[in-house]
């Protein structure tokens, strides 16, 4: 399963937002129960209004959603590239998730003191962006002395790998990211064997106050800290920026539906902003969704970004791929058009597709296999 990290200074809300979404985002039913890994790990259910509306149109019997596992990384403090607080630690473990969540304080309040002093969220990136950029220039100069060698006896290898590090140094040195580096596809793949922490897929989770929280979601823009840290993440990472407030999240944990409901109404919004934000971390890291639906159960399956359906099909099981034989395929929105599978086959809705076709997010799919 992929991870996320959460990352951010101190008392910028990360813990809450982490203790929030691995405590209150369990599955129905236990059908993809919360599990502590271990004190900073957690499963998080993907929330997906489709399945419900599936699983209505079907009748079934139980909703098994799809998931992720988010990371509670140790906060950085300025200096973690040279050891300062757990930087060591931090750095460590950001190495080993696929993609960050970078928690952004965009609040104000006096019973919470910033680790600098004030609240500046651009500044606050800019910190740990630095730390990971100041980190992988001290990983590939190291690693670059070792490969010259060996570039030197001949080694093809080595010399592809000096080349790309002698492209990635003067863009780090110049404060920027390794993900922002124009590379080719075949300098792209020598780098991922680098393991760079500024490589890694980002997205910005602007933490608000309650009472901010609607406005911030309706124009994100008229927010003045999130406005700047759109700008930021969009101009020098290209990445997204979404809203969200960690303590609405943390409130609502014990809440049951209809008064959690009633909470977010009086808010004026449907929701804290963490769904949003855990749809976009799936969509981050190359995941997808496709749908099985029936009267047992309606299930949400995970594949990468551009899976084939045979591909698809070895999800639920290898049998399912080794046979392959073809796969019966309708859009969300046809199937919701139609009212049922029946009436999407009448309609012409329902396709048959090969082993070419590429499952798209959202396909609901029933596949036909033969071993």
């Amino acid at each position: 399963m992929l991870q996320a990290g959460i990352v951010g200074l101190p008392n910028v809300g990360k813990s809450t937002l982490f203790n929030a979404v691995t405590r209150s985002r369990k599955a129905e039913a236990a059908n993809y129960p919360f599990c502590t890994i271990d004190p900073n790990k957690g499963i998080v259910t993907v929330p997906d209004p489709r399945l419900d509306v599936c699983s209505k149109i079907s009748g079934s019997q139980k909703v098994i959603p799809t998931a992720i596992e988010f990371v509670d990384i140790a906060g950085l403090v300025k200096g973690a590239s040279e050891g300062a607080g757990l930087g060591n630690q931090f750095l460590a473990n950001i190495r080993e998730v696929d993609a960050v969540v970078q928690v952004v304080r965009c609040f104000e309040d006096p019973d919470i003191i910033h680790e600098m002093g004030s609240v500046d969220p651009i500044r606050d990136i800019e910190i740990i962006n630095s730390e990971l950029i100041l980190a992988d220039i001290a990983s590939l100069e190291k690693r670059r002395q070792s490969r010259a060698k060996k570039a030197k006896g001949g080694d093809k290898e080595s010399s592809r790998e000096v080349e790309v590090i002698d492209k990635l140094l003067p863009h780090l040195n110049e404060g920027n990211p390794a993900i922002t580096l124009e590379l080719s596809k075949e300098d792209a793949d020598v780098m991922a064997d680098f393991q760079l922490l500024s490589a890694k897929r980002t997205i910005y989770a602007c933490n608000v106050i309650e009472d901010e929280l609607a406005a911030a979601i309706d124009d994100p823009d008229s927010h003045p800290f999130v406005s700047k840290v759109r700008a930021y993440a969009a101009e020098s990472h290209n990445a997204e920026a979404l809203v969200i407030s960690a303590r609405i999240e943390e409130e609502m944990i014990e809440l049951d539906p209809a008064d959690a409901k009633d909470y977010l109404d009086a808010l004026g919004v449907t929701d804290s902003g963490v769904s949003t934000l855990i749809r976009g971390v799936y969509h981050l890291l190359g995941l997808r969704t496709y749908i099985t639906t029936g009267e047992k159960e309606t299930r949400a399956w995970t594949i990468p970004a551009g899976a084939k359906a045979p591909q698809a099909a070895g999800v639920i099981h290898t049998d399912f791929e080794r046979g392959f034989i073809r796969a019966e395929v309708v859009s969300y929105d046809n199937l919701v058009e139609c009212g049922s599978l029946s009436a999407a086959r009448d309609a012409g809705k329902l396709r048959s597709e090969g082993k070419e076709y590429v499952v798209n997010d959202g396909d609901v799919v029933e596949f036909l296999f033969n071993v």
